[in-house]
């Protein structure tokens, strides 16, 4: 009798989730800012945090560059990303561009189910801000933007979104001050009351605004950042 090519199956499904889960732990690590633009990331000492060979780190940083989080450079290795003063401007006229009209649209196409949902994430960053749980103040609130464009159901849309809002955490690490997060909590509850009151055009105008609050923050010029011990950050986490 033949062999079952179940076991085979099994082990490649075991080596491509835990592929997954390197990109998702540095993607994480690049979103909250525990990982700093231009912070060089070595491949024995990510093979070293993760427990794996060099190949399958590889992949995952070829992964990571593909969502422009890392950038690759032959004979020097991989980066997290730098964007420059012109390309932070260029994150937020698309963010101006497209954001608005995801508003928009999320009003027209939320559920009240989904309109409690945010409301229970609202009520995260609001303890995540109040704790001075920086991280977890950046992650949620990067969450927020993301959740309006799943509930305006364009996947296109949330394709984009997904990329912008990494860029701007790494925008925000660069020319944001050291308590500066991605956004103000009470810049999201006006957006939620917009919701509530199903006023997708005040949606619309509050995430405008929101957005230019957020560019105006920035110092383009100046950057922060530091070395980073990769195998404590990632053998802790």
């Amino acid at each position: 009798m033949a062999a079952s090519p179940h076991p085979i199956d099994q082990a490649s499904l075991a080596d491509e989730i835990a592929e997954e889960d390197i990109v998702e732990r540095i993607f994480a690590a690049v979103v909250e800012q525990r990982l700093p633009p231009g912070t060089k990331l070595s491949e024995s000492a990510l093979c070293e945090a993760f427990g794996v060979g060099r190949m399958r780190i590889r992949r995952a940083l070829l992964l990571l560059s593909s969502r422009e989080v890392v950038d690759l450079h032959a004979n020097r290795g991989a980066f997290v990303a730098s964007p420059t003063p012109q390309q932070a401007r260029e994150v937020f006229e698309a963010r101006l561009t497209l954001e608005p009209t995801i508003a928009r649209l999320a009003v027209e196409r939320a559920s009240a189910q989904d309109i409690a949902n945010l409301s229970v994430h609202l009520a995260m960053e609001h303890a995540a801000h109040h704790e001075h749980s920086r991280q977890e103040a950046i992650r949620l609130s990067g969450q927020f933007h993301l959740l309006l464009a799943q509930i305006a159901a364009n996947s296109v849309m949330l394709r984009m979104m997904k990329e912008l809002v990494t860029r701007t955490s790494l925008i925000i690490g660069i020319f944001g001050a050291p308590n500066v997060a991605n956004c103000r909590d009470d810049d999201h509850e006006r957006i939620l009351r917009a919701f509530k009151a199903r006023d997708g055009q005040a949606a619309a105008d509050l995430m405008a605004e929101h957005l230019r609050v957020i560019e105006g923050s920035l110092e383009l010029g100046q950057t922060n950042g530091g070395a980073v011990d990769l195998v404590d950050l990632f053998k802790r986490t």
